[in-house]
């Protein structure tokens, strides 16, 4: 076994995409004089942020008149009554600074003739105001920007292929963290006086998913075993537009949402008939249902015996011109032709698929957890979104969310007075020491893991029921159980088991944690479907609470919203 690593930082940031890059950038400007930001991956390669595809949404005014109290106005109504307003303020409020902040580190907004930068209308806004960089390269234009950013910065460290196994925790406050490197197996002790998780989300854990591999609920597990809430974990939001057939290979399953809006796709179902006018969706040429309304939609006309051969809706593009559709599309449409997708004459299939996780650490909007010295940024913080993120939020909910956690990390950091407890991290040493090489010949991590992701699709998906739930629940309690006898490889050098085996131990935390709390969620709320509680509640207008302690979640209702 290699002997222990050992780092210190004043500021460790645990996930290094659009909202922990910017965390440590905003350390570093605020004082922090030792920043450690690291990742699973490679720094600002993996993530969500590098996969988002268009759309930023910031009240700019550059397109048509605007005002950040509007958008607020459309993220609360998409939240369906459970949004943090402060939250879904401070995201609306500082989302203006940070993209006028990247364009003076050359992310090249999209702009008009005039100069100004151009703004598009997206599902769910009362005006355009969403600002992008290209069709496809949003995300990945803002991840090279930060990237260039932090590597200029000298009081940042960067460390690629590290795994976090756990928060060292001390009298409430977090003093550290622990993990392994995953090239060597070494055990990592990483001593700190603040620490920022900016892990994003659990879609890894649903068969079909827009999520990169490396988003398996960790954070949630992380923050809830070192005493942190989750708030709203339930709320889970389906993609509407994705991916379903033809086979298509290299491009993102999110593909469809901004390419139905920029060019006005038709969504018809298996017979041919636009559908969206019979829940609430308006007619199919506004582009402007809710992502939630859209995913009821498909799923019903489906449930229905309406959906396509795969199983879904179609969505067409064959009332455009082949002409309109080549100047509008570029490059992507080669992209297409390569995967026998001719758009001028035939539709493509679509399912909602999973995507973002609403609910999160529960933080204030200094985003500090209830942890003193914890911090959580990115769609790892809960609140905000309430029980349905509005379409072009999820970049801003980054970068403001990131910004304020890095700038707050700092400030506790320079008056922490805790110092590191061997003893307090020894445990969770020990435990990645004792994991490597157990039950040779067993089942492996990966095999579990392929169940669990079958078992949250089919029953903890979109649509839930009580029955479901509890299978689910029971099951995921039962794979918690079945950790210590999962087959670990004994080597060293670059063992992917002991990274499944440790996905898996903080995920399963997560994946219980959903299937409880939309167990205890009677009711239909935006991203939140049960069959069998099929209406609103106000009973239920407020927002449900998870703890986490002795192996057992408990949940708890707060009092209704306003």
């Amino acid at each position: 076994m290699p002997e222990t690593i050992t780092l210190d930082a004043d500021v460790l940031v645990i996930g290094a995409g659009g909202a922990g890059m910017f965390a440590a950038v905003a350390a570093a400007r605020n004082g922090a004089g030792k920043v450690l930001v690291l990742d699973k991956n490679v720094v600002g390669r993996g993530g969500a942020t590098i996969m988002a595809q268009m759309t930023c949404a910031s009240a700019l005014g550059e397109a048509e008149p605007d005002d950040p109290q509007l958008h607020l106005e459309d993220t609360l109504a998409a939240g369906r009554g459970l949004c943090n307003e402060d939250l879904a303020a401070l995201l609306c409020e500082g989302s203006p600074q940070r993209i006028r902040e990247l364009a003076s580190w050359n992310v090249n907004w999209a702009r008009r003739d005039d100069g100004r930068i151009n703004q598009v209308k997206a599902p769910g806004h009362n005006r355009a105001r969403c600002v992008y960089v290209d069709f496809l390269s949003t995300g990945a234009a803002i991840c090279a920007a930060l990237r260039n950013k932090i590597s200029r910065d000298k009081s940042i460290r960067r460390l690629s292929n590290v795994s976090v196994t756990d928060i060292v925790v001390r009298d409430c406050t977090a003093i550290g963290a622990v993990g392994f490197d995953v090239p060597t197996g070494a055990p990592v002790a990483i001593r700190c006086k603040a620490v920022v998780l900016a892990t994003g989300g659990m879609a890894k854990m649903f068969a079909r998913t827009t999520a990169s591999n490396n988003l398996a609920g960790e954070g949630i597990g992380l923050a809830l075993g070192a005493g942190a809430r989750v708030i709203d974990i339930e709320f889970l939001q389906f993609y509407p537009n994705g991916h379903l057939a033809p086979r298509m290979v290299g491009l993102d399953p999110t593909t469809w949402e901004p390419t139905r809006v920029k060019l006005g796709g038709r969504l018809v179902n298996g017979l041919g008939e636009e559908f969206l006018h019979r829940y609430g969706g308006g007619g199919g040429d506004a582009y402007d249902t809710a992502r939630d309304t859209l995913t009821f939609a498909i799923y019903k006309e489906v449930e229905a015996g309406r959906g396509t051969p795969h199983g879904g809706v179609y969505l067409s593009f064959q009332h455009i011109d082949e002409a309109a559709l080549k100047k509008a599309l570029g490059p992507v449409i080669e992209i297409f032709e390569r995967n026998n997708i001719d758009l001028a004459r035939q539709p493509v299939e679509i399912f909602p698929i999973a995507h973002y996780q609403m609910g999160g650490v529960e933080v204030d909007t200094a985003m500090a957890s209830c942890v003193r010295g914890l911090y959580a940024a990115g769609e790892l913080a809960g609140g905000a979104n309430g029980a349905n993120r509005l379409s072009g939020n999820a970049l801003p909910e980054a970068m403001v969310f990131g910004e304020r956690a890095g700038a707050e990390a700092a400030r506790f950091a320079a008056s922490a007075g805790s110092a590191f407890d061997d003893r307090a991290a020894a445990p969770h040493l020990d435990r990645v020491r004792g994991v490597i090489g157990q039950n040779p010949g067993g089942c492996s991590p990966a095999c579990l893991m392929g169940e669990l992701k079958t078992l949250m699709w089919q029953k903890v998906g979109a649509f839930r029921n009580a029955g479901d739930l509890a299978a689910a629940r029971a099951r995921i309690r039962a794979m918690r159980d079945e950790l210590a006898s999962l087959a670990v490889s004994g080597q060293t050098v670059h063992n992917t088991s002991l990274v499944e085996w440790f996905e898996l131990r903080n995920g399963l935390v997560a994946a219980e944690a959903v299937a409880t709390a939309a167990l205890n969620r009677e009711e239909s709320r935006g991203a939140h479907q049960r069959d069998d509680f099929p209406r609103t509640d106000d009973r239920f207008r407020r927002s449900q609470r998870l703890t986490f302690a002795n192996g057992e979640l408990a949940s708890e209702f707060g009092s209704p919203a306003a």
